[in-house]
């Protein structure tokens, strides 16, 4: 007997974990990114009145009640884009103050179906370099910025501990037709502090959106981290202000009439009221920018006949009109979305003035 055990086990932990892991970095936390940019006082205004605006009305008859137009470009590039586009859309919503609540799309995370850029805050210089540090931080800088100019703003809740670098000063957002069906995002849109909006799912199928709008009226327990990134179980006590976002699907638009009936229908037979946002692209406009301006026509007339269900639009719009590829090496062209083509401002601006005038007629004809 020499005293040795006599099965010696010759395997560690280390050869069945993080077997595809390749390196880690620490993430400023949320606490550090709002002390480093914290929110103006009005920044906060500006926030505090948007998500009162983009709340589903009490009363869907009310003369006073204003149309949720989410605008601006596919994804965020630059600052100075999305700045310029910023002081656009200030002066086009004094314009219309009234008729309209513009409210700016601004998309710092993009999902992915199967490869691509990811956005703004996972590759802010366009460059593999995935500095996701600076990422936040800028991104929280930009909708200071933003909001501090008075636009209220909207977002795509996708990465559950990226967001809470900035949800603080978003007035709306929308979960994505990719993640509607995701339990983690309905948990997530339950503890938000504003109105949510899911879209329907890629298929076309509706009553995804509105379970998901259902699932995240509830409370809620699940593992979240907290403002100085440490772990722990969240809970929530549910969110009041949901609706749902109709971007088409695999077998064409659902942005018709037709189509917004029966949506508003399904939401009545699952105890909702009926409130929905259109998305002008996407499904609804076949992928091409250019269609977009159908979808607003069609959404227009429906409004000024007196259709009360229809309480917001999306429009995907950019400094000038088109797309590009993003090329290794190559700077994109200044004001041209690099992912989803967008519209120009000469038609963003007829399209804010094709729906003011549709909201001032239904208020006649109601």
């Amino acid at each position: 007997m020499t005293g040795e055990p006599l099965h010696q086990n010759p395997f560690t932990e280390a050869q069945i974990e993080n077997l595809h892991i390749q390196g880690f970095r620490p993430l400023i936390t949320p606490a550090e990114s709002k002390r480093a940019h914290p929110a103006s006082e009005t920044s906060i205004q500006t926030v505090i009145a948007g998500r009162e605006s983009c709340r589903p009305p009490k009363d869907p008859y009310d003369p006073a009640n204003e149309l949720v137009v989410v605008t601006g470009g596919c994804s965020v590039r630059t600052i100075e884009e999305t700045l310029e586009y910023t002081h656009h859309l200030a002066e086009q919503q004094a314009m219309y103050k009234g008729y309209l609540k513009l409210v700016q799309r601004v998309y710092f995370e993009k999902p992915r179906t199967t490869l691509g850029w990811e956005g703004f805050i996972t590759d802010p210089h366009l460059d593999e370099s995935f500095d996701f540090n600076y990422g936040i931080l800028a991104a929280r800088k930009l909708l200071c910025k933003i909001t501090e100019i008075g636009v209220p703003v909207g977002s795509e809740l996708l990465d559950s501990i990226t967001i809470d670098h900035y949800t603080g000063l978003l007035s709306w957002g929308a979960i994505g037709a990719r993640t509607t069906e995701s339990p983690l995002h309905k948990h997530l849109a339950s503890g938000l502090s504003f109105t949510t909006g899911f879209k329907n799912g890629t298929s076309g199928d509706v009553q995804v959106a509105i379970n998901g709008a259902l699932g995240a009226r509830h409370p809620h327990h699940f593992p979240g981290t907290d403002e100085d990134g440490r772990s722990g179980v969240i809970t929530t006590s549910g969110n009041p202000d949901t609706h749902i976002i109709l971007r088409g699907g695999a077998e064409g638009p659902n942005y018709e009439a037709e189509s917004v009936a029966d949506a508003a229908n399904q939401l009545i037979k699952a105890g909702l009221s009926p409130a929905i946002m259109i998305d002008a692209s996407h499904a609804n406009s076949y992928k091409d920018y250019r269609m977009q301006i159908d979808v607003v026509r069609s959404v227009g007339a429906q409004i000024a006949t007196g259709n009360t269900a229809i309480t917001g639009i999306m429009i995907e719009a950019d400094l000038k009109e088109g797309k590009q590829e993003l090329i290794p090496g190559v700077k994109p062209e200044y004001g041209i979305s690099i992912t989803d083509g967008c519209v120009g401002l000469p038609e963003n601006k007829q399209m804010f003035e094709i729906l003011a005038g549709a909201v001032e007629a239904g208020r006649r004809a109601s």
